[in-house]
């Protein structure tokens, strides 16, 4: 069978953690797997470590610390002639020490432009290759997590994310700012405003793409993969006691593998065809657990904050 009959999908931050397990998940399953990735070694060895078929998939440039770096993986994705049948927006950093905020090129707050708005301009560009897609099934998929809500126990732990009124991103986004809020910087409230700004990107793409396309847009917290490269920037104590925790006392904890698997199913199994959704396997989970539509964050399904969210981001991006 011919790369040209497989179905490809695109991962964000495909070289570790959940999306590499997301990666080797679809591939098991008959897809053709590009993983989007900063850095193109460091891919290619983890893709060989998991033991995912050479033929299975390509590594290409993804740097999300830049708009422009977007803008160029989708012409690199084009001049390959793919296909496009699902994308997943998986990557995400995670910084909670800094003191001071660091900066994307286009000088926007780097959290928020790697996991937020470096995803919205990918979602709005490659909208157009998953509609070229002759597939009768396409899906783009955002990973959620359950810090970005406040109604449930992983998401009561302070600072909460809180948009405001977007502030922040109405006053352009760039030095002195450096939240959403246009507030103070707060790294680890940065990371949780960021995921909210996910899962009203998905929703937005579900409101106003979904009926005109057929693509199904859809979210997932896949279950808390306390050991997943994510926190590779938290202080050693907590990188040790964190996953502890999640095992012995919540009984919250999944593994990478267990948590691919997932993505991989809501990007490819029948049963996740619901556009809008945000999928979730419950905090207390069983191995055998089954997932379930979660209702999202206040914040997270304000329409009139969505609305505003979209068009500012527009602007901060440069569409339109």
């Amino acid at each position: 069978m011919g790369q040209n009959h497989k179905s490809t999908v695109v991962i964000t931050g495909a070289s570790s953690g959940v999306g590499l397990y997301a990666a080797k998940a679809l591939a098991d399953r008959g897809w053709h797997v590009v993983m989007a990735c900063r850095n193109l070694p460091k891919a290619g060895s983890a893709a060989q470590s998991v033991g995912i078929p050479q033929d299975s998939y390509t590594i290409m440039p993804l740097d999300l610390a830049s708009l422009g770096g977007v803008r160029l993986f989708v012409q690199t994705f084009r001049e390959s002639r793919m296909s496009l049948d699902a994308l997943v927006c998986n990557a995400a950093i995670y910084l909670p020490l800094l003191k001071e905020p660091l900066r994307s090129i286009e000088g926007y707050e780097l959290t928020v432009t790697t996991n937020h708005l470096s995803h919205f301009l990918l979602c709005n560009l490659m909208l157009e290759d998953l509609q070229q897609s002759t597939a009768e099934d396409r899906r783009l998929v955002i990973l959620g997590t359950v810090t970005h809500n406040p109604d449930e126990l992983g998401g009561k732990i302070p600072p909460r994310p809180d948009l405001g009124n977007l502030q922040g991103f109405a006053e352009g986004f760039q030095e002195p700012i450096s939240m959403i809020n246009g507030k103070k910087f707060e790294p680890i409230k940065a990371y949780k405003d960021s995921k909210v700004c996910n899962v009203l990107t998905m929703r937005e793409l579900h409101r106003r793409y979904h009926q005109s396309t057929g693509i199904t847009f859809s979210s997932l917290y896949p279950g808390c993969v306390a050991d997943t490269p994510l926190f590779r920037n938290h202080y050693p104590l907590f990188q040790k006691i964190f996953p502890w925790f999640q095992k012995n006392i919540t009984g919250g904890y999944v593994s990478q593998e267990l948590a691919g698997e997932r993505v991989a199913a809501v990007v490819a199994d029948p049963e996740y065809r619901q556009s809008g959704a945000y999928w979730s396997w419950g905090n207390r989970q069983k191995k055998n657990g089954k997932s379930f539509v979660q209702q999202v964050s206040p914040q997270a399904r304000d329409e009139e904050k969505g609305d505003r969210m979209w068009e500012l981001s527009n602007n901060l991006v440069g569409l339109k």
